[in-house]
């Protein structure tokens, strides 16, 4: 089983920080399992929830604090998520895993799945005319 980083080292990681060598097993599944975009999301509200709750301290209307912090927050998830596989793959390298082998590892698990759905499709829809 592999062991999970501590709250305090999770968000060091969510803002960026390397972990030591005996989470690795953790870190490359965090980069390819199947949920690897939700927590790239989670992650990167890390360091967008501090930006808004500054904004929102501005001394303006509430509305306009609301629709800067909207606004910001549309902007910096965009980013991140346009941004998404270069960034977890960036992360990967900073962990001392060799660059490209996150979406190394994803492609090879979606052509695996892919392998058994076409499997499974061709063994119920493909008769032989024959028969």
């Amino acid at each position: 089983m592999t062991e999970r980083p501590g709250v305090l080292r999770w968000f060091w990681y969510a803002v960026s920080g390397r972990l030591p060598e005996r989470y690795r097993d953790w870190l490359l599944h965090d980069a390819t399992s199947k949920h690897w975009k939700a927590r790239h999301v989670l992650r990167a509200s890390v360091g967008i929830a501090p930006l808004c709750l500054v904004w929102l301290l501005l001394p303006a209307p509430l509305g306009l604090r609301l629709a800067i912090v909207l606004m910001a927050a549309l902007v910096s998830y965009f980013y991140s998520c346009a941004y998404m596989e270069e960034s977890i793959d960036h992360r990967l390298s900073r962990n001392g895993f060799p660059p490209g082998t996150g979406k190394r590892i994803r492609r090879e698990k979606a052509a695996e799945a892919n392998a058994e759905a076409t499997a499974r499709y061709i063994a119920a829809y493909r008769r032989d005319p024959a028969d």
